[in-house]
Order: C-alpha cells, then structure tokens, then sequence
C-alpha cells in the first residue's frame, strides 16, 4: 500500500522560518531509518504557499490564482510517499518523527488509490497505460 505522508504547514513554514541544524540532523536520521527499512519512496520540503500557484478550472476556462493562500493549517509544508503493508504500519511509522515544526505541528497519512480500487471502469487498456506511464516517469 502506498501512502503520502503531509507535513502540514504552520505560521513558521509560511513565513519561511527555516529549521535548525538540530531538526535537520533528526530528520536525516528518521529518514535513513525509512529509507533502511524500505518505506520511504521520495520525500521533500515545500517553499512557502506565496511562491505558490493554483490553477482553477471551470469548464474550459483556466485561471491561474496566485500565492500566499489562506488557511495555513490546510496547506502542506512537505511531504513523504511510503510504501507500507497497511495504515498501521504507517501509523507507526509517523508516530517515529521527529517533530517537524519549532512548535505544535500535524502529519496526514493519506493511502493512493489503485488500479483496481476503480472497478470495471479501469478497462485492461486504461491500467495498462498507466502501468507503462508509472515504469516511464520512475526512469526519468
């Protein structure tokens, strides 16, 4: 099961403030334990939301809104993709960080969807297009 794991933005994060070197070496850490135990696919800090874009769709129609957005404790200051046997497993694993902000601070586990969690609508062409797309971007 693949899940994204969300380090949720604070006011610090939205201000730039950047970590310490403490913070940092605890985080390498944590993530050389992930990456040792196979779960840890990919993983990255985000700049602030005001270096940010959103892009708004209405029908044909395509606006483009630009940053800092609003309600910081809705926004991600980084992420992690791992690979995990069930949510209790990542559960548990995120329990392990460090805490990733100076202050109070919150990480969402959310799983991928798969292929076959679409049913009969992913049609043996559609899942092999995007079994061959997913081979194609990993070797980039």
């Amino acid at each position: 099961m693949r899940v994204m794991v969300m380090v949720k933005a604070t006011k610090d994060s939205e201000q730039g403030v950047m970590p310490t070197t403490e913070l940092l070496e605890a985080m390498g850490k944590y993530n050389e334990e992930l990456v040792k135990a196979g779960i840890m696919l990919s993983g990255d800090g985000l700049k602030p939301s005001s270096q940010g874009k959103r892009i708004a769709f209405d029908g044909p129609k395509r606006s483009v809104i630009d940053g800092p957005f609003a309600e910081t404790r809705e926004l991600v200051a980084g992420y992690w993709i791992w690979e995990v046997k069930d949510m209790a497993e990542a559960v548990e694993w995120a329990k392990r960080c460090p805490n990733p902000m100076p202050g109070p601070s919150e990480l969402e586990i959310r799983p991928f969807y798969e292929m076959a969690d679409f049913g009969e609508a992913a049609t043996p062409e559609i899942v092999d297009r995007f079994e061959r797309l997913r081979e194609q971007s990993k070797n980039r």
